[in-house]
Parts: C-alpha cells; structure tokens; sequence
C-alpha cells in the first residue's frame, strides 16, 4: 500500500470512497454531490485529502480529510480530521492506522499544535483506534465524540 495526498486533479481517486463513507453514516449515497463536494474543496485548497492505493495498483482502499482550523490566540493552523474511511474489504489490514499515521505527521510537518477528530458514539473501533494513538476524549455533544491529540513542540 502507498499513501498520496491528492492535487486538484486526483479527486477521482476518492469520489466512490467518499460516497461509501457518507453512507456509513447514514446519509443517501449520491455520487454526483460527492464528486462536486470532494472536487471543489480541492479546487479551492480548503482540504488535505491523503488516499491509500493497494500495492501495486492504483486502486484506492482509504483516505482520511482534513480541514485547517486556526487559532488567532496562539497564531496557529491546526487539523480538523473530518473523514477516515477504509473500504469494506481493507479492513482489518492497517490501513486505517497508516492513515491516521499520516494525518498525525503531516499535523507536526506543518507545525499543528493538534490534530483533532469527531465520530459517531457507537463507532467503538474508531474509538478505540484514536485512543490507542494518544488521541484525548473531549467532552462530547448528542451523537459524537471529539478526540484531539496535541503535537510535541
């Protein structure tokens, strides 16, 4: 397995993995919006989107998003992990381990004081995932958690 991040003329890797993940969430799959959604937070530089291709193909099995959010008291660009999804039949592989890896290092390459996440109160292997890398349980709202790990200085 390899991990790119994507320019604005690689959406294509992520289009049908960003559709499965919505409808992970319950959402209706519609994989025209996740085309438009996906293509133009890479035309406007407001996302970072690394995918994972299967050795030796081009085939994408995972990706993860993530949204800068800024802090004007400590005059810093930190990360929102939005999406991490690992295709059905990748599962169990690390894929998703080598993801948030990635997301992590790419948050300390561009000085982040923290990386932080959100999922779903029942998405127990999510949940134990981020807490295996450090990541720290917030206080959490109705239906989610957010985790955030801070960035060694």
């Amino acid at each position: 397995m390899k991990i790119i991040r994507l320019d604005k003329t690689e959406g294509h890797f992520v289009y049908e993995l960003f559709d499965q993940y919505r409808v992970f969430y319950k959402q209706p799959s519609d994989l025209e919006a996740a085309k438009k959604f996906i293509q133009q937070r890479l035309d406007n530089n407001e996302s970072v989107i690394f995918v994972a291709l299967a050795t030796g193909s081009e085939q994408p099995i995972g990706f993860t998003q993530l949204y800068p959010i800024f802090s004007s008291v400590r005059i810093a660009k930190n990360w929102l992990l939005n999406d991490l999804y690992v295709s059905l039949n990748f599962r169990k592989k690390g894929i998703g381990e080598s993801l948030l890896h990635r997301a992590i290092d790419f948050g300390k390459e561009n000085n982040a004081r923290f990386v932080e996440l959100s999922t779903a109160v029942d998405n127990l292997t999510a949940q134990r995932l981020y807490e295996q890398f450090g990541f720290k349980k917030l206080a959490p709202d109705i239906d989610h958690f957010t985790y955030r790990i801070n960035m060694a200085k």
